[in-house]
């Protein structure tokens, strides 16, 4: 298969950001490292968080395995386009009703891929998290020519079933957005101490300053409105269990023992869909990429990526 003819990609700025115009969609906002002639791996982030939600010594490990990383910021987050269409209200939101305008994980699929011509990417490894391993998953089902290996990270299939938030979770995700940097920063350490793990604790330091990072790449309050829009896409999506089965990429499904942002059920859920998939569910882990697990996590897809055929170094290169 011929890669794509890729499409004007606009310079780098000083902070690392590049930004594609998709031909049927948003602008999305990017970044690239490791050498260009370094084995594809794409980073697709979860709900509400943009491309430096992926820890850098996740990103720099893979780039020291052989990789070429690229991570984006999802359509309604970071510097990517804001979506016209108006946030179904918080009534909707519980009901899991989405407003008939919304747009869905298809959608955000197919920004992937728009993303991946821009870039004259044949085939990639795939790497998401929560919101993202359901669009990896996506493209993967429907893409499958595009995809190399597939690793979908605290992610579920869409069934009402299994994979559903804890209600304590559910209350904190139904508020309205936060105001200040201030209220958003106490936002996101208070919903990590929650959702987090009691044995891989995050760096406080390091979380508030990518909570403070996060609020001004995205522009504030008036950005937020996004967040339930990405909800929305989910909902919208339903149960994706059948489509699922027609995933051929070899496929790693990672999962936390106490996540009550995505159930433990959601993972298993996935493992058993994706025909061949290995599951590998670890014990206190929760709904966060800790320092404790980052390692981990790159060992486990890079040796998924080899599995596939990757042409990669057989031990760390860094």
């Amino acid at each position: 298969m011929t890669a794509p003819t890729p499409d004007p990609v606009l310079a780098e700025d000083a902070a690392g950001d590049r930004f594609v115009d998709l031909p049927a969609g948003p602008r999305l906002c990017f970044r690239t490292e490791g050498p260009d002639a370094g084995v594809p791996l794409l980073l697709i982030a979860g709900l509400g968080i943009d491309l430096t939600s992926w820890p850098q010594r996740m990103v720099d490990g893979f780039v020291g395995r052989g990789f070429r990383v690229v991570r984006f910021d999802n359509r309604d987050i970071g510097r990517s386009t804001r979506i016209a269409t108006p946030p179904p209200g918080r009534l909707r939101q519980l009901l899991a009703r989405p407003r008939p305008d919304a747009y869905d994980l298809a959608d955000m699929a197919a920004d992937t891929v728009g993303l991946l011509d821009s870039l004259g990417i044949d085939r990639v490894h795939l790497v998401g998290m929560s919101m993202g391993g359901m669009i990896a998953q996506t493209v993967a089902a429907r893409h499958p020519a595009r995809v190399a290996s597939l690793t979908s990270i605290f992610s579920t299939t869409g069934d009402r079933r299994v994979g559903q938030p804890a209600r304590s979770t559910l209350a904190r995700l139904a508020r309205g957005p936060a105001r200040t940097v201030e209220e958003s920063v106490e936002r996101h350490l208070g919903m990590l101490r929650h959702i987090g793990s009691p044995t891989a604790l995050p760096d406080d330091d390091l979380e508030r300053a990518w909570a403070v990072g996060l609020w001004e790449r995205s522009g504030g309050v008036a950005a937020r409105a996004g967040v339930p829009r990405q909800i929305s896409a989910i909902q919208a999506s339903g149960d994706r269990t059948a489509e699922l089965r027609r995933i051929t990429a070899p496929t790693l499904v990672v999962h936390g023992s106490t996540d009550r942002m995505v159930h433990p059920t959601g993972g298993r859920a996935t493992a058993d869909a994706v025909p061949g998939a290995r599951h590998v569910e670890i014990p206190e882990l929760g709904h966060h990429l800790a320092p404790g697990v980052v390692d981990q996590l790159v060992e486990l897809s890079t040796d998924l990526a080899r599995s596939a055929g990757a042409p990669l170094p057989a031990g760390d290169a860094r």
